[in-house]
């Protein structure tokens, strides 16, 4: 390689105004050099491409964003159907039904946690969660839904169920409602782990013929996985929703398309750390895939990545 065929395309000023849309700033970020703006512009790129395609799209993320305003941002993606599957944590569950219900408030990463304790006030980094609007609520609304739900069939997987909850719920702020009426299937691997996954339990030791059936979740990931001709993944954050996503595509030789929004670090070996080149070692991503890592926090990251999109 000659010296100036790394020398082809100019460092310029980035030039932004209060008239300039968030497309414009995405495009302007592909000239200026930016450290992390270069690896977003480049995320972009790749978004625009599984949006386009004849991709399956998978959307993977952890629960505690859906406790801040960045759920409008997933909800609108589901609303527009520009993902097909969604794997995600049980907390997600909890944060979107009873966002749907109560209220969350913003407070301060600094506040005494002891002090919030006293006043029935959970805190979840800086956003502040009274004991009303989340327990109480989810323990109404998702025992009323498994009662129902129980009343039709003793057994259920776990993807058939979410989307009963999510018809039940039947309001547009809600993910799981846009979701089920998408018909796009919300998977939940660790679905004990968390309010709604305790309702579950509560409910099976008062009813020993109540099944869920997380097989038959894994039998339709096989489907999609094996029916798809290209997958693609936008992963936010890492854990469980990150590896299932990546677990399943190793079956079809990996992902064509990734982009990672992470704030984790690699030192320690773990999966969330992990960048996404080591996948391709683990054949969880193809050798000639395209793929970005970007490091940062997906409230701010998000609103930029896909705003273009919604």
């Amino acid at each position: 390689m000659k010296k100036q065929d790394l020398l082809n395309r100019k460092v310029r000023d980035l030039k932004i105004g209060p008239e300039t849309t968030i497309r414009e700033l995405m495009e302007s970020f592909k000239d200026t050099g930016g450290f992390t703006a270069a690896k977003v512009r480049s995320g972009y790129d790749i978004l625009k491409k599984m949006f386009s395609e004849e991709n399956t799209t998978f959307l993977s993320f952890p629960a505690d964003i859906i406790s801040t305003g960045t759920r409008g941002i997933i909800n609108d993606l589901v609303r527009k159907k520009l993902v097909d599957v969604i794997i995600t944590t049980n907390g997600m569950l909890d944060h979107d039904i009873a966002r749907t219900y109560t209220d969350y408030y913003s407070g301060s990463f600094d506040f005494s946690d002891r002090e919030l304790r006293k006043l029935g006030i959970n805190r979840l980094g800086n956003v502040f969660i009274p004991d009303e609007s989340y327990g109480i609520i989810i323990e109404e609304k998702v025992g009323n839904i498994i009662e129902d739900l129980y009343s039709i069939k003793k057994e259920w997987s776990a993807v058939d169920l979410i989307k009963e909850a999510g018809l039940r719920i039947n309001n547009k702020d809600s993910i799981l409602y846009n979701a089920a009426k998408n018909d796009i299937p919300v998977f939940v691997p660790g679905i004990t782990d968390g309010s709604f996954g305790s309702q579950l339990w509560s409910f099976y030791e008062r009813n020993r013929d109540f099944k869920i059936n997380l097989l038959a979740d894994e039998h339709m990931l096989s489907d999609i996985i094996f029916e798809a001709k290209k997958t693609g993944a936008l992963m936010v954050g890492g854990g469980i929703s990150k590896h299932h996503t990546i677990w399943w595509n190793q079956f079809r030789g990996g992902l064509d398309y990734a982009v990672y929004v992470t704030t984790a670090q690699e030192y320690d070996g773990s999966l969330s750390g992990a960048k996404l080149e080591e996948a391709i070692s683990w054949k969880k991503i193809r050798e000639d895939a395209e793929f970005a890592n970007i490091y940062g926090d997906a409230t701010v990251i998000l609103p930029l990545l896909l705003g273009p999109f919604l």
